[in-house]
This record gives C-alpha cells, structure tokens and sequence, in this order.
C-alpha cells in the first residue's frame, strides 16, 4: 500500500498569542483615584478661581460637571466630583448665594443663566431653616449651662449646709466631753461615736473653735445719720 507523500514545505511556526501582541493601555485609560473633595477643590480652585477661588460662592451653570470633565479630562472620576459638588452646593454660604444672585455662572465667571425663582425659593427656605436650628441649639446650649451653674450653686450650698452640721456636731460632742464625768467608754456608747475615732474628732473641733474665737467679729453697723470720725 502506497503512502502519502510528506509534504516537502518548511513547518509553519505557530501564531502569537492575542494576548502578546494587545497594545498596552494608555494612562489616561488607565482605572482613575477617586479624589477626596479637599484634593477636588484645590485642583478646581487653582484651574477655576473665578467660582471655585478662596471665599468665592457663585450660583454654578446647570450640568457643570460635564463642562469640568470636558476641561480636565481624566483628573476625576465621576463618584468624586459628584461628592465634591454635594459639599460644594449643599454649603450655607452658597445657598446664601443662591437666594441672593440673580445668575449663575460658568466656570470662566461669566453669567450663564439666572437663578430660577423654584431654585431661589428653596435656598432662602433652607438658609432660614439652618438659621432656626442654630439659634435653637444656642438657645439650648444656654438654657443647658444655666441648668449647670443652678446644679453647681445648689451642691455648693448643701455642701456648705453639711459642713456647717458637722462642724456643730464637733462642737457639741466637745463640750459634751470636757463636762462629761462619764468613763471614755461610756461616753463613745452614749455618744455614738468610735473609740477610735473620738480624739481625732475632738481635736477637730478644738482646733474650729480657737479658729472661731480669733476671728475678728463683724462690725456693727452704723446709724444711717452718724458721722465718721
């Protein structure tokens, strides 16, 4: 039986793969960072001063992100500006804006519209709903420390109450004991009071009424007519 022939042409190397030969991504195709609104307002201040500047609040174009990203290109990823431009338009001060300006504006500064009377009314309702709340908190804020001082005045005052007891119980059992004939024993007994205790709460009110008898006394007070002399 007759084979067939081999055939007398070289062998064909094999194709590269698709993979090896796949063109290499470019940067800008490349997976963004999501920017954190600080990093998102730096870089559109500097590019943008004229609505995004230090201490600027202007009403901003409708649909101004488009005209960012088309502007600089592959610098953000939508989630972060969206997030900046939250912050951005949410802040009092540009609502204030917004309830105040007639227009808004592109990112050049130049009027671009005007402010709809729907987008001004919901503003000033907004910037004046802020406004209750933060007067009720500083109304709070006050009625709370006051509550404060009154609970710290009243525990100053039960304080002061309880030693001024104390001291006329030191100074009862004093003069209780130096009159007292009754053995150390007996009189803790009767008094109510430790043994052990007993001499440190005797000196206690030795040492009180010596204080109290060189205190000088209180002046007494003059007759309305009376001279000075």
């Amino acid at each position: 039986m007759n084979s067939e022939p081999e055939s007398d042409q070289p062998p064909v190397a094999p194709c590269a793969s698709a993979a090896s030969i796949a063109p290499v991504p470019s940067a800008a195709a490349q997976r963004l960072p999501d920017l954190s609104p600080a990093e998102c307002a730096a870089l559109l201040a500097a590019r943008f001063p004229a609505v995004f500047g230090k201490d600027v609040h202007r009403p901003l174009k409708l649909r101004i992100a488009a005209d960012i990203q088309q502007e600089l290109p592959n610098t953000f990823t939508k989630r972060a500006l969206s997030a900046f431009l939250h912050r951005h338009t949410t802040s009092t001060l540009y609502l204030k804006a917004l309830a105040n300006e007639p227009n808004r504006y592109d990112l050049g500064g130049a009027a671009a519209g005007e402010v709809s009377a729907e987008h001004r009314q919901a503003a000033t309702e907004e910037v004046q709903r802020r406004r209750a709340m933060q007067q009720q908190r500083r109304t709070g804020a006050i009625e709370s420390q006051r509550k404060t001082e009154a609970a710290r005045r009243n525990a100053d005052i039960a304080q002061r109450e309880a030693e001024g007891k104390e001291r006329a119980a030191r100074a009862r059992l004093l003069r209780t004991f130096e009159t007292s004939s009754l053995t150390r024993a007996n009189f803790c007994a009767l008094m109510g009071v430790a043994d052990a205790e007993l001499d440190a709460l005797l000196a206690q009110a030795r040492h009180e009424r010596e204080r109290h008898a060189v205190a000088p006394a209180p002046a007494a007070p003059r007759p309305p007519n009376a001279r000075p002399r």
